[in-house]
């Protein structure tokens, strides 16, 4: 059997008040390859980038690394980072170089709502951690917004809930199982899963369907409808949607969002077209950075403003750590909100780690959307708990 393992590894650390650094590495079979850049804290900008080889495939590759300056004045909160770090570095250098740099801007923007804590701290707010999340106030300290303006903003949040659904385990459950969040390439600038490949793994290690997740990117419902007939498999489409409360998974809603939306402008737009909500991820970076020694308890989370605007809160997620997905659950058992699972798969290899069961047949987007209304769901680790690789049920079938 052919196999491939690829990893990647970003640190942050603050070099003076004036320089955050990121340093990012990226190791496969066949290529190996790191960056480092300098960040400004008080702008977001990236000052400098430099990279080096340690392992590549052709004499052309080593030319990739004067490219990597077409990064430096770019700012790591601008809404169409990842498309522009792909345009310019990763079209004209290497997109695995644009795919690393991608990464530790992600990881930066996380490091710098713990420094804009700080800030707040030093200018005699008197805010815990928790606090200083579920006030908006780290969207004051970026913006421009006062405390009062915040505090009026979260308390017009529409609070429209679906019914919640029991706590059940998969193995309960009898229905198809799913990944509800994977990224496809290009459509999502920080994949390197072509959408072929993505489809053709999920059915070699057994899942019965796949949600395309891109970030804000709305598929067109005849090309999925293409892939489900060329792959005789159940593909369904979804949106990662980027909101001043963080990321939200959104289904059966087809409005094309660009840039950052405030979620409760989102919120009503998703309820008229008949679409569901669910917040991914929604503590990934807070307990790494030690967010949960500055007093951030699942009661408080609970209060968080987001948690008012979705149906449901993903709780098992790849791309976060086995304690910030304990913690989701906690919150959401906490609201009484259904939850899921969805491996965030941005590499062939993560395809399918976590997913959702479901308790009744799907075979359709309106199936998905009822299924996820009426419940029970089931989030569940797949991937590593499979025993053979023996192709999934086909497309259409029960």
């Amino acid at each position: 059997m052919l196999g491939f393992q690829r990893s990647k590894r970003v640190g942050i650390w603050t070099e003076g008040p004036q320089r955050l650094m990121a340093h990012g590495i990226l190791d496969d079979d066949m290529y190996g390859l790191e960056v480092r850049m300098a960040i400004d804290p008080s702008t977001g900008e990236i000052r400098s980038v430099e990279g080096w080889w340690n392992r590549w495939t052709t004499p052309d590759c080593p030319l990739a690394l004067e490219k990597l300056q077409d990064a430096v004045g770019l700012r790591i909160d601008q809404s169409d980072l990842g498309r522009t770090l792909q345009r310019t570095v990763g079209r004209k250098a290497c997109r695995h170089f644009a795919n690393i740099l991608i990464e530790c801007c992600h990881a930066a923007r996380e490091a710098l709502q713990v420094l804009r804590y700080e800030e707040a701290k030093r200018g005699g707010a008197a805010l815990t951690f928790s606090d200083f999340l579920e006030n908006g106030a780290e969207a004051a300290v970026s913006t421009g917004e006062t405390e009062t303006e915040s505090k009026d903003r979260s308390s017009a949040a529409v609070s429209v809930r679906t019914p919640s659904a029991a706590s059940v385990s998969a193995a309960s459950l009898n229905g198809p199982v799913i990944d509800l969040h994977a990224h496809t390439s290009p459509a999502s600038p920080c994949s390197s899963i072509p959408v072929d490949e993505l489809i053709q793994e999920a059915r070699r290690i057994g899942l019965d369907g796949i949600c395309l997740t891109d970030h804000n990117y709305v598929w067109r419902a005849e090309d999925v409808e293409a892939l489900r007939q060329r792959h005789g498999f159940l593909v369904l489409r979804g949106n990662e949607i980027t909101t001043d409360q963080g990321d939200i998974l959104v289904f059966g809603f087809d409005a094309d969002i660009t840039g950052i939306i405030r979620l409760e402008d989102l919120r009503p737009q998703v309820l008229e077209a008949g679409g569901f909500m669910i917040a991914a991820h929604p503590f990934r970076g807070f307990l790494t950075f030690g967010v949960g020694k500055l007093g951030l308890t699942p009661e408080k989370a609970m209060k968080r403003p987001v948690f008012q605007y979705v149906d449901a809160v993903e709780v098992l997620n790849g791309k976060v750590t086995a304690e910030e997905n304990r913690f989701a659950g906690e919150v959401a058992a906490g609201l009484g909100v259904p939850v899921t699972g969805g491996s965030d798969a941005h590499e062939v290899d993560e395809v399918g780690q976590y997913a959702t069961r479901f308790a009744v047949p799907i075979h359709s987007e309106e199936d998905l959307i009822a299924a996820l209304r009426q419940g029970p769901t089931a989030p569940m680790a797949f991937r590593n708990a499979q025993k053979t690789s023996s192709p999934g049920p086909r497309f259409g079938q029960s």
